[in-house]
């Protein structure tokens, strides 16, 4: 059992060093997260940002979830965390993706118009690892051409994604049937809006 973990461990690093040297060049990715399988690039680079909005197909005036792997991350690209994001952040028991007003550092073609962004603190060890050592934050689209149904395993992911990355994460589905997150609003005044439960 213990040589099985080690070898994960060892696998996991050689993605995360392959996936690193594809985004520091620009480049963007397929790779498992805490909900459904993402296409993701450096969140602080425009270009790529582009390139991923060019696959899915999609225009820049929406705008796309970001993800840190903790609170120090977070309030490095937001001004002011309101106190109830904390509290949701540490006590949700499922993936919720947070938008923030007025974020800082990332890339300007992933702010929405209403100059918010969405960040989740995401809870997977490949991800975290991968956040870790990019030092920015990692944009994270569904595997999908916008207006198609969200993939819920790799299996389902179209050879036109497929193809249009420059790197596959080769890492196993650890979910059959996932997800996407919940993502919340917070309001100034402290309250809550529900875009998606």
């Amino acid at each position: 059992m213990g040589y099985i973990s080690k070898l994960n461990r060892l696998n996991m690093q050689t993605e995360i060093n392959n996936v690193l040297k594809i985004l520091n060049q620009g480049g963007i990715i397929l790779y498992p997260t805490d909900t459904v399988w993402g296409i993701g690039c450096d969140a602080t680079n425009s270009d790529a940002v582009k390139k991923v909005y060019a696959l899915k197909q999609r225009e820049e005036t929406k705008s796309m979830v970001c993800l840190v792997n903790n609170i120090d991350m977070l309030k490095t690209y937001i001004n002011t965390i309101p106190v109830a994001a904390t509290d949701i952040i540490k006590k949700s028991k499922k993936p919720t993706t947070i938008i923030y007003n007025n974020p800082k550092g990332v890339a300007k073609n992933l702010v929405a118009n209403d100059n918010t962004l969405a960040i989740r603190v995401v809870n997977n060890t490949f991800c975290n690892e991968l956040i870790k050592n990019l030092k920015t934050p990692l944009v994270s689209t569904s595997a999908n051409i916008s207006g198609q149904p969200t993939p819920k395993s790799f299996a389902e992911i179209s050879e036109q994604i497929l193809k249009g990355v420059d790197y596959i994460v080769n890492l196993p589905d650890e979910k059959s049937e996932a997800k996407p997150s919940a993502i919340i609003k917070l309001a100034n005044d402290g309250s809550v809006t529900f875009i998606r439960k």
